[in-house]
């Protein structure tokens, strides 16, 4: 198995490449820069009648000087420094285009810098502009003294130099300007880029926690509701049966009428699963996200019961052998499709514990309406003769007051369930009209 080294990959390669390509491109203009600065240097002082030992050293000041251009990149001023004292001895013209491009091109870093960058780059470019100009009108007046004895004006050929040291200096500046800000944009645009990608992926990545929070939320609420279809429907089912067979003999047309009862029943909780099992297969048919499967799955059934319901559902649980008292109080008010179905199977699951828990017990439902929403209440007194009635044994599977605790709290309600004193047990749910 191949080992890669740090560098050796593909994305090493491809950002070694531009910097070696950097680096032999500022050796060549170096050796260019170099051979001029030496040349004119050597060439200066020789005309000044001076000895060849000076004119070696004016050679290797001006090669010294031009190879400031190898750390210009990191150290922009060096080579304008460098170019600014070669100037005097008429050499370094090219050292000093490059070093005033460097400083346009990558700006130094730095609190100082950044406040101070206009001024300098304008005392630099001032400076260079007097230097150039005044060493410019010397080499001329020097070159060409023919001129000034022909009638040429002076100011003409300080006008000449002046032009001269402009392009020499403002045109490199300028340039340097606008490649160094073209390569700062590209480099906003592309640290940008990156920046909206990662965003875009911790997007991606929390709308997918979303949609399995999504997903968990709508699990726990199906259960909830197979819960309540199938516990109530199933223990008023085992209740019947009991008593089905206890009485199968002694009294053929209560049993005959418990039998029609299971009847009934069995087929209510088959049209409740029918139901649910159809928004299921609605959802599951269509590619939808899990928030749209959530919204899917909330929106009720045209048959979805509700506080109406109510006394249908004590009357069953009376049928089935319970004490059941209901009583309502106060003046009906609009409710909310969720907030009605959430107030059945709170009476619902309640008196489904009561088969389940309290055998032989007598129960009381009391729903009172109020300003702010509906009130309920499901209490039982202590079970009696456990052994004797036929609802013992029901099995449970503990998730009963869970599920009613989540649908109240989930409408912004209040639950509360516990033991009372005398030995039964007692739900107290309240839901908000807004619900």
């Amino acid at each position: 198995m191949s080992m890669a080294t740090p560098g050796t990959g593909a994305g090493g390669v491809a950002g070694m490449w531009p910097r070696r390509r950097s680096m032999w491109f500022d050796v060549t203009v170096a050796v260019m820069a170099a051979a001029e600065c030496a040349m004119n240097a050597a060439t200066f002082v020789r005309n000044q009648g001076m000895a060849m030992p000076w004119t070696v050293a004016a050679a290797v000041f001006g090669v010294l000087a031009s190879l400031t251009l190898l750390v210009r990149r990191r150290w922009p001023l060096t080579p304008v420094v460098a170019a600014l004292a070669t100037i005097p001895l008429q050499a370094g013209y090219m050292l000093l285009m490059v070093g005033l491009y460097t400083i346009g091109a990558y700006r130094l870093e730095g609190v100082t810098w950044r406040f101070a960058e206009r001024r300098a780059m304008s005392l630099l470019c001032a400076v260079a502009i007097l230097e150039t100009t005044l060493v410019s009108a010397l080499t001329i007046g020097r070159q060409h003294p023919q001129a000034l004895h022909s009638g040429v004006p002076e100011y003409a050929l300080l006008i000449m130099s002046l032009l001269v040291a402009v392009g020499i200096t403002v045109a490199p500046t300028m340039l340097g300007l606008y490649v160094g800000a073209r390569r700062r944009l590209l480099e906003a645009l592309r640290e940008r880029a990156e920046g909206l990608e990662t965003e875009l992926a911790l997007l991606a990545e929390q709308a997918r926690e979303r949609a399995q929070r999504a997903q968990v939320e709508e699990r726990a609420r199906i259960a909830r509701e197979m819960h309540d279809v199938v516990a109530h429907r199933v223990s008023l089912l085992v209740v019947h049966a009991g008593a089905l067979e206890r009485v199968v003999r002694r009294d053929p047309d209560r049993a005959a009428e418990s039998a029609k009862l299971m009847g009934d029943i069995g087929r209510q909780a088959l049209d409740e699963l029918r139901q649910i099992l159809g928004v299921l297969r609605t959802v599951e048919s269509a590619p939808v996200s899990g928030q749209e499967a959530a919204a899917v799955l909330a929106v009720p059934t045209s048959d979805a019961p509700g506080l109406a319901d109510i006394p249908r559902l004590v009357d069953e649980s009376r049928a089935a052998g319970l004490g059941v008292r209901l009583t309502v109080g106060g003046a009906r008010r609009a409710l909310s499709s969720d907030t009605e179905r959430t107030a059945y199977r709170v009476v619902q699951e309640a008196l489904t514990n009561v088969l389940k828990h309290a055998p032989g017990a007598d129960a009381e439902v009391v729903v009172a309406y109020m300003v702010g929403g509906v009130a309920l209440a499901v209490s039982n007194t202590c079970p009696v003769e456990v052994e004797r009635h036929y609802g013992s044994g029901l099995p449970s599977g503990g998730n009963g007051l869970l599920g009613m605790r989540e649908r109240v709290t989930a409408l912004g309600g209040t639950f509360a369930a516990g033991p009372t004193d005398s030995g039964g047990f007692r739900v107290e749910a309240r839901l908000l009209a807004a619900g």
